[in-house]
């Protein structure tokens, strides 16, 4: 089932990050339908969060989607090179957001490996929100696309995971925000391939 705008309107980033871990993150790019189970996100408040790109109440020409209604796609470029998607939250003009950090490939494998251009799945496939992303063939063209049709979206395939395999942490490389970079705001379900969980493989 493809998640309702209420999902993304609720108040508490940090809950719905822990939330979309074993969610389905879909994308259909030219007609070839790829999908991952989202296996580590990074949840970022808005305006009182160092670490965000909207830190202070911050509009710029590539801030300004976290500004919109909770539900969008925030996709930027990190370093000139990759390209990073975000799920932003919270009612319109509150820039609270999830970056997708990874994703177990499981649908489209084959064009998976051809955008990767890998010939295995191995570890570092799609373990980074950078491989993630073009495992997925998301880039800054998805920018500010609604999560709520048919280009990209995420979807609920009733996996449910244990509070004790997620591991929670401070999000990476953001030290220059001094205490706020050292929230525990970063969540992992790490080998979920193996887990057995409801839903994988479908």
């Amino acid at each position: 089932m493809k998640l309702k705008s209420s999902f993304y309107l609720r108040k508490d980033v940090v809950q719905i990050s822990k939330d979309l871990l074993g969610k389905y993150l879909f994308t259909n790019i030219n007609n070839n339908l790829t999908a991952g189970i989202i296996t580590e996100t990074e949840a970022y408040i808005g305006i009182t969060d160092r670490a965000s790109h909207s830190f202070g109440n911050r509009r710029t020409n590539r801030t300004e989607i976290m500004y919109a209604k909770g539900g969008a796609a925030y996709v930027y470029i990190c370093y000139g090179i990759h390209h990073l998607f975000n799920v932003v939250t919270n009612d319109k003009d509150i820039p609270d957001a999830v970056l997708i950090r990874a994703i177990h490939p499981i649908i489209g494998i084959d064009i998976m490996k051809q955008r990767r251009n890998k010939t295995i799945v191995d570890k570092a496939f799609s373990n980074g929100p950078g491989t993630a992303a073009i495992a997925l063939g998301i880039d800054i063209s998805l920018n500010g696309f609604s999560l709520l049709e048919d280009r990209i979206w995420i979807e609920d395939k009733g996996i449910i995971i244990p509070e004790k395999d997620i591991t929670i942490g401070p999000r990476v490389g953001v030290e220059s925000a001094g205490a706020d970079g050292l929230l525990l705001y970063r969540f992992r379900v790490l080998n979920i391939g193996n887990k057995g969980y409801k839903g994988i493989g479908e």
